[in-house]
């Protein structure tokens, strides 16, 4: 195939590009070269996306089988990539996520749930961030009726990830020693590997489908407790996991999914969080490998260095907290805990009195009768 890929060089959209290179597909990467480097045997085209003179100057004289959108954040920016290539490629596949669907996360969703409402041409100020992925999906069906592939990413985890979630697991847990984590080990979870994405995206083109996959994990395919304990056993660290409540955590100001990430409260209106339904994709033919291989993979890019690292507690969205807070917090945690057992070892001690006390005078009085 020929494929002309926007973005290319980061994390899924990277995967995507190596898949294709080792199938032995085409492929033509435009982007504005700012977010790493291209990897070999690729066509690389320079050019700013909100630019149509350069969108212009890219698809001039030439065409492609497919274009795969990985970047598209904002609807109008899309539509104005969807114009400029209408002719040119055969099809559009738009990489989207969870956020274009109305009820995520509160509730499980499939292809069928409502998306939320998000015209094809809006500015990121005339609607809620999370629904912009809507609007950039119909930006794309509009231009490319019934020659479209939408796909719906769930959390997506392995080697190259720039946002720096298991990353920063990783990282923190090979510094050994104690180290905090949330709620109890068997909070069910569901990730995706990027690799199996782009294996399931570029099979879906070779047969020339279309249409819309939540592209996630099966629910459940991991807990909190595997997926650190995959971590400790990739990294050899000699790592001692702390597992606090959750409660107690938010008593202390820890945030959830940044400060402490991939961690998902408990919470009702978080409920779907993890419950997707990938049953579509799955029946179309996507396979997702054990967690442990992508934990054991992903460290192993870290070591190596092949990929940028994360910038984790940088930039808008910092992921991760700090060696100074979590040790605070560890340290709260502790003195509950000492806490908790001086106030047992108390009660105990009062209780041994007490029976004491009652046993003593009713020996006492059982002698005075007798005597009496």
């Amino acid at each position: 195939m020929k494929l002309l890929i926007i973005g290319g060089t980061v994390f899924l959209g990277r995967a995507l590009v190596d898949e294709a290179l080792r199938r032995g597909d085409e492929v033509t990467l435009f982007n504005r070269g700012r977010s790493g480097p291209a990897p070999g045997g690729v066509e690389v085209v320079r050019g700013d996306r909100e630019d149509e003179d350069a969108l212009r100057a890219l698809a001039e004289g030439r065409t492609w089988d497919w274009v795969i959108d990985t970047c598209g954040f904002e609807p109008r920016t899309v539509r104005r990539s969807v114009r400029a290539l209408a002719g040119h490629v055969g099809a559009y596949a738009f990489v989207s996520s969870f956020h274009a669907y109305a009820d995520w996360p509160a509730k499980a969703v499939d292809e069928s749930l409502p998306r939320h409402a998000c015209a094809p041409d809006a500015a990121p100020d005339d609607v809620p961030y999370n629904a912009l992925k809507a609007g950039c999906e119909r930006a794309v069906e509009e231009g490319f009726p019934g020659h479209s592939l939408i796909v719906n990413p769930g959390i997506i985890v392995g080697p190259g990830e720039n946002v720096g979630r298991l990353p920063w697991w990783l990282e923190t847990i090979a510094r050994g020693g104690r180290v905090l984590a949330p709620g109890t080990p068997d909070r069910a979870m569901q990730l995706i590997d990027a690799r199996d994405i782009a294996h399931f995206v570029l099979d879906r083109l070779a047969e020339g489908g279309s249409g819309r996959y939540l592209t996630t994990g099966v629910p459940g395919n991991t807990t909190m407790g595997e997926l650190l304990r995959a971590c400790v056993v990739a990294t050899g660290a000699d790592t001692e996991l702390v597992w606090a409540d959750e409660r107690f955590l938010r008593d202390h100001d820890v945030a959830p999914w940044t400060e402490v990430p991939l961690w998902v409260p408990d919470d009702p209106e978080l409920s779907g969080a993890w419950t997707a339904s990938s049953a579509k994709a799955l029946a179309a033919g996507l396979r997702c490998r054990p967690i442990a291989e992508t934990v054991a993979d992903t460290w192993r890019a870290l070591a190596d260095g092949g990929y940028p690292r994360p910038k984790y507690l940088q930039g808008k969205t910092p992921v991760g907290m700090t060696e100074d807070k979590q040790d605070a917090v560890l340290a709260a945690w502790d003195a509950r805990g000492a806490q908790a057992g001086t106030e047992a070892g108390t009660e105990a001690s009062t209780e041994a009195s007490t029976e004491a006390s009652t046993e003593a005078g009713t020996e006492a009085g059982s002698d005075a009768g007798t005597e009496v």
